[in-house]
């Protein structure tokens, strides 16, 4: 994919060969392994391991406190990013007290090496594509597995990430889209542009983005969009037509889309000034974890529920 080749060039002329950028190190051969075994420490999170194209994958679930196995519940994949660890990952997003009281199983998967960093390959495999893991085949395989061992409700499952894990997750409603009700990025935009991107039904999508990061630059950048042309490839895919709605609590502005098929909506949060991170905010009472989750929470494979 040209978008691919371009993307990585245009990162390593910024400078992007930090631990948590989009892409700047897809290049060189695919390590196919996990790295360092991952290390938990938080009760009711379990390291497990699948075999998947000749790799030992690891990933990591958190049940909740009410987790009894009676019930279905929802399901969220949370993406670290490039260079980074699922365990790491789970710290910095601090999401299971919520997960505790929305009742929702959290899963992060652990990114294959490439190059001596971890990394996820939001695309499909062929030419161009710097990556040789295919990471789309190993999260359709990973579902099924958690329903398998698991009570979920395969109708409310979610994915989100940071940065890398971002453009995972924009690449998951993308080729999988059968099996995620809404996804949301942070600090990431969709990896080679949105012209490959067909859902299959509506999206939700919730986005933010700082308007001075440096590695996933908030106005875009050779083969790859723009926050705004994000906004307008949902937007426009989910059927929806009136003005956004906006709010502003300190330096994040908030513009809310509704009025999509199946009664979708896209959400971006433009935190300005803001770097390229996983963002400690605050917008009215709530940090970057439960804004997603109140989010895609709303949502089914149907559409608002």
């Amino acid at each position: 994919m040209r978008g691919w080749r371009l993307f990585s060039v245009a990162l390593l002329l910024l400078g992007g060969a930090c631990s948590d950028d989009g892409a700047s190190e897809f290049e060189g051969k695919d390590e196919g392994s996990n790295g360092e075994a991952l290390e938990v420490s938080v009760p009711g999170a379990t390291v497990l391991t699948m075999e998947h194209g000749a790799i030992t994958r690891e990933y990591i679930v958190y049940t909740p406190t009410t987790y009894d196995g009676a019930v279905d519940l929802p399901l969220m994949l949370l993406f670290h990013g490039n260079g980074g660890n699922a365990s790491d990952f789970m710290n910095e997003t601090a999401m299971t007290d919520l997960a505790d009281a929305a009742n929702v199983l959290l899963v992060y998967p652990q990114g294959s090496l490439l190059e001596g960093s971890s990394h996820w390959n939001p695309s499909p495999l062929g030419e161009g594509n710097k990556s040789s893991t295919d990471d789309l085949s190993f999260i359709a395989a990973l579902l099924d597995a958690l329903v398998a061992d698991y009570s979920v409700d395969e109708s409310r499952v979610y994915a989100a990430g940071y940065s890398n894990g971002a453009f995972m997750s924009y690449g998951l409603v993308c080729s999988l889209s059968e099996r995620f009700a809404a996804v949301g990025g942070v600090s990431g935009t969709m990896l080679g542009g949105t012209e490959a991107c067909e859902p299959t039904h509506p999206i939700p999508v919730i986005a933010l983005r700082g308007t001075e990061d440096p590695v996933v630059p908030f106005g875009g950048g050779p083969g790859y969009p723009s926050s705004d042309e994000v906004v307008a490839f949902w937007t426009s895919f989910n059927g929806i037509t009136t003005e956004p709605t906006l709010t502003t609590d300190g330096q994040v502005e908030r513009a809310l889309y509704e009025g999509g098929e199946s009664g979708v909506a896209v959400v971006r949060y433009k935190v300005n000034g803001g770097d390229h991170v996983w963002f400690d905010l605050d917008f009215e009472g709530a940090d970057t974890g439960q804004l997603i989750w109140d989010f895609v929470s709303q949502y089914d494979l149907n559409g608002a529920r």
